[in-house]
């Protein structure tokens, strides 16, 4: 079996020896500008050829399954992993009315049933299996909450610490989950943006490794996982679109690198449509993609997991969408808010208003685009409500109590238009 990996820089093409890990190009970070995303982060790459003449075909996926794609993943073997459940997620199937589309159908992906609710244990999983093989005992992160709730519940498993920097404004479920990790939480007087940067100068400074969104390579490893069970869930028939909530970019990316993977080794011979969605109060990625300069507005969208400032993983975002022929949009927070109530009512599934961005997305997409509705589409599904209640808490109103009697109870059904 092939167990060797490569780091290369997306921008230059820089490579690191073979099983030398680095955060970013070091060539790029000399070169890196002030006010813009960061340049060289790094792409991981494998022997592709020999893992191919490894089996038939045919069975080559299968093979890969079946050793949890360890060839194709930065690590000795599987025994670094947590011993959780992270992943197989499971991908329903739904049919809705649309007041301007009609009927839609389409699939989910419902990635907040992993073990800390989110997307991001699959970059966390990764990233502590890697620590844990190179015997790093502290782990640091920023983040706007599900990556630090994260990396906190998987250290937990692993037997590892975690230090988690966090924006004062994050919200509070999320805050919860990493104190009851264990983690140790550093509440920062700033925005995401000064969180990372303090994160990286921690890491420095005490030796922790970094689980930085982009920053760290393994996080898009991580998440391409997603892509490998997109493909075994259709039976490699995959979906005509995916949507996909965009912040620094980096579940955008890992999905790309999942399907390049499978596209590497011959398994597949097409990638399939991936649909960018931004909130339009947090756009940096998608509204500079075919411009020179950079230009960083603000980010100020209730979908705080995909507010950014500076996205991290901007350039090779951009660079898979452009070159892959993927599309994108942006979705305004009330069309976010009502996306995640047509999840709720309609299905039974209850997201955080940046997972809910995707659906956003795919509904934008079908009431715009003529057939929109009758292509095979995924939503990417990637967070739970429960991460974040104020969203819906400002959204409903909560029932005055009723007398416990028949009378009160016909009186208040009399009320309600809906039963």
């Amino acid at each position: 079996m092939a167990k060797s990996f490569t780091l290369i820089c997306n921008d230059c093409g820089f490579a690191l020896p073979p099983d030398t890990f680095g955060y970013l190009c070091p060539e790029c970070e000399k070169r890196q500008a002030p006010g813009h995303p960061p340049r060289g982060v790094l792409k991981t790459l494998y022997p592709y050829d020999e893992i191919r003449q490894q089996c038939e075909p045919g069975q080559l996926f299968t093979m890969l399954k079946e050793t949890r794609f360890i060839d194709i993943l930065p690590l000795k073997d599987t025994d670094s992993l947590p011993p959780l459940k992270i992943g197989e997620t499971p991908v329903y199937q739904f049919s809705i009315e649309d007041r301007t589309a009609g009927k839609i159908r389409f699939y989910l992906k419902d990635d907040a049933q992993n073990p800390t609710f989110s997307f991001k244990d699959r970059a966390s999983q990764l990233v502590s299996a890697y620590a844990r093989e190179k015997g790093f005992p502290v782990l640091v992160a920023a983040s706007t909450g599900n990556a630090g709730s994260s990396l906190a519940g998987i250290c937990a498993a692993n037997g590892q610490k975690a230090v988690i920097m966090v924006p004062a404004s994050a919200p509070v479920a999320k805050l919860v989950q990493i104190i009851m990790y264990g983690a140790v939480p550093v509440m920062v007087d700033g925005n995401y943006d000064d969180a990372f940067e303090l994160s990286i100068l921690a890491g420095n400074e005490f030796g922790w490794f970094n689980r930085n969104t982009a920053y760290n390579p393994f996080t898009i490893e991580g998440k391409k996982t997603a892509a490998f069970e997109i493909f075994d869930h259709f039976a490699g028939k995959l979906p005509d679109l995916i949507f996909v909530p965009v912040g620094d970019g980096v579940i955008l990316s890992g999905l790309y690198k999942g399907f390049l993977d499978l596209l590497q080794l011959g398994i597949i011979t097409t990638i399939p449509e991936l649909v960018a969605v931004q909130s339009e109060n947090s756009d940096n990625l998608v509204r500079n993609l075919n411009s020179i300069n950079f230009e960083m507005k603000p980010a100020n969208t209730l979908a705080d997991s995909i507010s950014v400032d500076y996205p991290r993983n901007f350039f090779m975002a951009g660079h898979y969408l452009l070159t892959h022929h993927g599309s994108w949009l942006t979705v305004s927070d009330k069309e976010i808010v009502e996306a995640a109530s047509v999840l709720a009512c309609r299905t039974g599934i209850f997201a955080e208003p940046a997972a809910a961005a995707a659906m956003a997305g795919m509904l934008k997409y079908c009431r715009t685009r003529p057939g929109g509705s009758g292509k095979k589409m995924l939503v990417m599904s990637t967070g739970s409500g429960l991460k974040d209640i104020r969203t819906p808490m400002n959204n409903i109103s909560l029932p005055d109590p009723i007398q416990a009697n028949l009378p009160a109870l016909r009186q208040l059904m009399k009320q309600n238009q809906t039963i």
